[in-house]
């Protein structure tokens, strides 16, 4: 009798087998990318109403990577469930108690093979749902930015780590009563002193937590607003759930915990009405007091018609070891059109003129030669 080539057994499995193997793959590689995308744009309908103002671009390319995953994890593992053998190959054997009874219990290759498939499963879904979770910021940041109110752009990166992080925390638990087979339920209970030591060990993340509260519910800055908190100043780039983004004026990135930023002294520079600048220069003691006295009244007339300033006046504070301490004070509003900088600087050059056009001169700190 003649036998099918097909039927012909090789290594515990049938030539069949083996075609169907490699075949199963071979689609799940050639297809997997059309199918993700197409899987992509039936779910960008579900978000289709919410964001009307995104096209499916963002959603695919976020959607892709996952999905793709997912369904090449299917075909491999489809592809390997047509081989009886080494799946039927014991691994290992344990005792389990089962109604007081002691059981022998045999664990094959194919019931590691499945173990782990679950395992890959569920962290592909759960990566699918953090990628969905992205869209959905990505819409409402879009969203916020178009609003006055710069609150809400500052929330929408917030309840985004918060949201990820509970799903991480659930996508954890799930792994251990699908894969591990462990009662989630029971472990949680059961912490006792381990779940007291864990709680300190968390103490520091869950005030960081409750500071994130405070910063959303009290409002002491927004994204955007230029800040000082204990002595670094900067640009609020983002508020997590466990820290807050300053970029510096240099640029520096500094992350602060914060538990830091409400517990510190903060002062929210964006917010103050005015801007107060105030500096010393010295006359030469070759000034004599009439031209001191003039410099001085042009100084403060200087400012006093500056229609970008406000308060300004001009002081002989004190007698320095070297010159005529003259102190400048005076105040720029923080919606002026002209940045504060350029102020300062006209006001500056001015002042130089006036100190010349009076015939005096800069004091010049003197350096006592090297001996």
């Amino acid at each position: 009798m003649k036998i099918n080539f097909f039927e012909q057994v090789f290594w515990g499995n049938t030539f069949k087998e083996y075609a169907l193997f490699l075949g199963i793959i071979l689609l799940g590689i050639i297809f997997k990318r059309v199918i993700s995308r197409l899987l992509s744009l039936l779910l960008f309908r579900l978000f289709r109403k919410f964001a009307a103002e995104i096209n499916d671009d963002k959603f695919v390319s976020l959607l892709l990577q996952p999905i793709a995953f997912f369904i090449a994890l299917w075909s491999y593992y489809l592809a390997v469930n047509q081989l009886k053998h080494p799946l039927d190959v014991s691994v290992f054997s344990y005792n389990r108690l089962v109604d007081k009874t002691k059981v022998s219990i045999d664990v094959n290759l194919g019931h590691i093979v499945d173990k782990i498939f679950l395992f890959l499963i569920i962290l592909s879904v759960f990566w699918i749902i953090l990628r969905i979770i992205d869209f959905i910021a990505h819409v409402l940041k879009h969203k916020a930015s178009i609003t006055e109110n710069r609150a809400d752009d500052q929330l929408v990166p917030f309840l985004k780590e918060l949201t990820k992080t509970i799903i991480c925390f659930i996508g954890f638990f799930v792994l251990l009563g699908y894969v591990f087979e462990i009662n989630v339920l029971t472990l949680i209970t059961g912490l006792g002193i381990g779940g007291i030591a864990v709680a300190l060990a968390a103490k520091e993340s869950l005030e960081n937590l409750i500071g994130s509260f405070t910063i959303f519910l009290d409002k002491p800055f927004t994204v955007g607003d230029v800040v000082k908190v204990d002595g670094i100043e900067g640009t609020i780039e983002k508020v997590g759930f466990r820290s807050t983004r300053i970029v510096s004026p240099d640029k520096t990135t500094i992350i602060i915990p914060n538990r830091s930023m409400i517990d510190g002294v903060l002062e929210n520079i964006t917010r103050r009405n005015y801007q107060r600048i105030i500096f010393m220069f010295g006359l030469s003691y070759a000034t004599d007091s009439a031209k001191a006295r003039e410099i001085i009244n042009e100084i403060t007339k200087l400012l006093q018609d500056d229609t970008q300033i406000q308060d300004g006046s001009a002081r002989l504070e004190a007698f320095g070891e070297t010159s005529l301490r003259i102190q400048v004070v005076y105040l720029v509003p923080n919606e002026s059109d002209v940045p504060v900088a350029e102020i300062k600087e006209e006001v500056n050059f001015k002042i130089m003129e006036i100190v010349h056009q009076n015939g005096a001169d800069f004091a010049i700190k003197q350096v006592p030669p090297a001996l």
